[in-house]
């Protein structure tokens, strides 16, 4: 596997002090920051879009398309996160039977949109982060039987986001090996992982330092490569570290990256 990591300046630094090594700079779609990661790295592209908010047709395709001809993003990755910010005046804890129809079918309409563009083996679904009374995400969008309903009625590939599955197995009531198993591991293309901490009262963070407690599992995702023939994802991102969005610049400490990046890197490269 390929390590990505978020770019950042201190990763910059980092990476003209020799201190640490990767294959990749992960990026939002914004040009400015994809030239400066450019100068140092290939840069594998996040982009930002989310399945089931009816908002996709008013997507610059042809912005996607050509920062995927000019970076070496390998996916159009697509958030598995109808919202209720988007207008949809559901509770997003407990959607009715007519609301939860309307979200599944929502999916499929976006994601089927996307694959037929792009292609089935060119898209990327991603389990988004669920948590009860946070008023965002619609608990429907998490459930490991619609991610596979949509994985597998349109042919796309997993993006596991291994943090996002602990915070949404946690708020479901479910242990967290469950929930993932549960998903389709077959179609496993690409990993996402991050320090996950509790702040006080059960709140769950992802995108902070890596914990002794994290690394765990990332080994037990790939024991399960390995082992019973789960997808083999191209790469792990390590989403730690930034710029340009407040939560991201600070938490993008140089030290942290110093320390969990060369572990991450050879953990990937064994």
């Amino acid at each position: 596997m390929q390590l990505a990591l978020n770019y950042s300046p201190q990763a910059t630094e980092l990476l003209d002090a020799s201190r640490i090594e990767i294959d990749y700079f992960k990026t939002p779609p914004w040009p400015e920051m994809i030239a400066k990661a450019q100068a140092y790295r290939p840069v594998a592209v996040h982009f930002n879009l989310r399945a089931g908010t009816g908002h996709l047709h008013r997507t610059h395709w042809s912005k996607i398309e050509a920062t995927l001809d000019h970076t070496a993003a390998r996916y159009v990755n697509l958030h598995l996160a109808a919202d209720i910010r988007d207008g949809l005046p559901f509770d997003p804890d407990d959607p009715s039977p007519a609301e939860i129809e309307q979200v599944i079918a929502g999916l499929h309409a976006d994601v089927a949109a996307v694959v037929q563009r792009f292609g089935l083996e060119r898209v990327i679904v991603e389990n988004a982060p669920y948590r009860i009374g946070e008023g965002h995400v619609i608990r429907t969008c998490v459930a490991p039987h619609v991610i596979g309903e949509i994985i597998a009625a349109h042919g796309c590939g997993l993006l596991l986001d291994i943090s996002h599955a602990r915070i949404s197995a946690d708020a479901l009531g479910m242990d967290a090996k469950d929930y993932i198993q549960a998903l389709p591991l077959d179609r496993l293309r690409e990993l996402h992982f991050t320090g996950l901490h509790d702040l006080g009262d059960g709140f769950l963070m992802d995108h902070l330092p890596v914990l002794d407690a994290d690394w765990p599992w990332l080994e037990w995702i790939v024991k399960g490569i390995n082992r019973n023939g789960w997808g083999d994802p191209h790469m792990v991102a390590l989403e730690y570290g930034g710029e340009g969005h407040e939560f991201f610049a600070a938490n993008s400490d140089i030290e942290v990256i110093a320390r969990d990046v060369p572990r991450l890197y050879k953990f990937c490269h064994r």
